[in-house]
């Protein structure tokens, strides 16, 4: 048997109090747990005592880090139970704390889920798929996954695919027109958008293309591809032109007419 001869505040945690058991410091406490327990000098306890009193007290400290964390933004559960594992907290009393924070509504996977979908849509470019694939990620059920991608429609989701498509086609410009609709799609499908969607895009965008960009981008290559070849010559430099501007996505007239211009100036 052990007595509580002294209790004292500490003095950085101002919610936690030093325990002496005998003359001697034995251990810390919450000032809930203190509270629980009504610990007070001359009380007498016993090993199963002081033990559930620390198992308690872990919890608590537990439960206060989690409250911290989820403090900063919201978190789903399993980015918590991560969290607490790193922080060493038993898996038991790590379950009690999870079961405290969805009975004091600090943690709701489904709205959580919603949050983050209209998040991804206000401020990423990021398509429905790559959303889906993250929030599995961070540990959210398929049917709350599910209603929360419910709001991103399938007009917004083409929407938001089209200005993309603008975009990367602007900085493939100077593609061929296969190979510039090829790296759109390409990249509009890792940021996770599906085939219909893609496909709605770059026809909306390729709509936009000029003739004049069209050119500018057949002699570029076709520059690009006669400063290598230019060693080369009669039908040899012909037959290197067209293999190199055809691998690019060029056609055969559209070759012939850049080889003409450049062998006739």
């Amino acid at each position: 048997m052990k007595v509580i001869t002294k209790i004292s505040l500490q003095q950085k945690l101002t919610d936690r109090y030093n325990i002496f058991l005998n003359e001697e410091y034995a251990f810390s406490v919450d000032e809930s747990v203190l509270i629980q327990y009504g610990l007070k000098k001359g009380m007498e306890l016993k090993a199963d005592q002081i033990a559930a009193i620390l198992r308690h007290d872990d919890i608590r400290k537990g439960l206060n880090m989690a409250i911290h964390f989820l403090s900063i933004r919201m978190r789903a559960e399993k980015e918590v139970r991560e969290f607490l594992a790193k922080k060493e907290i038993e898996h038991e009393a790590a379950e009690e704390i999870i079961h405290t924070l969805y009975r004091m509504s600090y943690l709701d996977d489904n709205e959580f889920a919603a949050a983050y979908v209209n998040t991804q849509i206000n401020t990423s470019d990021k398509g429905p798929q790559a959303i889906e694939r993250e929030l599995k990620e961070k540990g959210i059920k398929q049917s709350f996954i599910e209603q929360a991608l419910a709001k991103f429609t399938a007009g917004l989701q083409v929407e938001k695919a089209l200005k993309l498509a603008d975009k990367y086609r602007r900085k493939y410009v100077k593609e061929s027109p296969v190979i510039q609709k090829q790296k759109v799609e390409q990249t509009l499908a890792r940021k996770g958008y599906g085939w219909p969607v893609i496909q709605e895009a770059v026809a909306g965008s390729a709509s936009e293309e000029s003739e004049e960009e069209r050119l500018q981008a057949l002699m570029y290559q076709a520059e690009k591809a006669h400063r290598r070849y230019s060693k080369f010559s009669g039908g040899e430099y012909r037959q290197k032109m067209k293999q190199a501007l055809y691998r690019k996505g060029f056609s055969i007239s559209d070759i012939e007419q850049a080889i003409e211009k450049l062998q006739g100036e």
